[in-house]
């Protein structure tokens, strides 16, 4: 039971992220600033009980785990000035199931067996129906305008997320001695994008004010190690999944985003299927 509870703590802390950012507001540097900074701030007390030896894998690993995180939430924090979060999050969640499940079965061979393939390939059919119905819009011609330009920059967000989430495999790197050199990577990274932009207010009150917002993503992080430790990362992995009914439930509950009949409709139904597909990919991996 409490392993189960400790791999829910990584969905509740990526699901009440954007929540908790759409909360605080302030611009999107402010945002992505104060995550990194919090994430910093944890890793360096995680560096303080376990050190790990430094080497040109785990430093280059690290360099380029945190320049792909970067781009990913920068553009996918952007998202949200075009796209509520109750549909930002379904697709951002979804693009980045099917790329992951594609790069891990090509390149590290995930699936192996026929039933793996077969179920794999359903779930991804399954992913991309569910997205394409979140993305439905009655109304004006502007609003899915937004909905396209909103689209588009979480479609480049994911491919940094994929690739966030699959370079320390790519250098078979230890999730704990990653910790440290990718949270600093992070921030420096993002502190160079956010200082290209106008009127940046980068160290701002509001920045200071979203250091509650990268408290719930270290959090997700450091469980999901657990998670997978005491779970299995098929377990693990799949329950993390579950942000995506916290992030969208909570934009429609909490932040008040209006919907209507038939857009809640589509939208739930797509949420649904989105996780239906992740919790086969979690099958995928046993």
């Amino acid at each position: 039971m409490s392993s189960l509870l400790i791999g829910l703590i990584p969905a509740l802390g990526w699901g009440f992220q954007s929540i908790v950012m759409q909360k605080v507001g302030g611009k999107f540097t402010n945002k992505v600033m104060g995550m990194v900074i919090a994430t910093t701030i944890v890793a360096l007390i995680v560096f303080m009980f376990h050190r790990p030896v430094i080497t040109a894998n785990l430093l280059w690993g690290s360099i380029l785990c945190g320049a792909f995180w970067s781009i990913g939430q920068i553009l996918q924090v952007k998202s949200f000035d075009l796209l509520d979060i109750s549909m930002a999050m379904p697709i951002s969640t979804g693009e980045q199931l099917v790329g992951a499940s594609l790069f891990g079965a090509i390149i590290f061979h995930e699936w192996t067996s026929g039933w793996q393939y077969a179920l794999g390939i359903v779930s991804l059919i399954v992913i991309i129906f569910g997205i394409w119905l979140t993305t439905f819009q009655e109304g004006k011609t502007d609003k899915k305008q937004n909905v396209k330009s909103g689209v588009i920059i979480l479609t480049i967000s994911s491919l940094g997320f994929i690739g966030y989430a699959l370079l320390p495999q790519l250098f078979k790197l230890n999730g704990w001695d990653v910790l440290m050199p990718q949270a600093i990577s992070m921030l420096i990274c993002t502190s160079i994008l956010v200082a290209f932009q106008k009127d940046n207010q980068m160290l701002g009150k509001k920045t200071w004010q979203n250091l509650i917002t990268g408290a719930c993503f270290a959090a997700a992080n450091l469980n999901i190690l657990f998670s997978n430790a005491m779970n299995g990362v098929a377990v693990g992995w799949t329950l993390s999944q579950l942000n995506v009914v916290v992030a969208t439930v909570g934009g429609l509950l909490i932040l008040h985003e209006h919907k209507t009949k038939k857009e809640l409709k589509f939208t739930l139904t797509g949420l649904g299927l989105v996780v239906l597909g992740a919790i086969m990919i979690g099958i995928t991996k046993q």
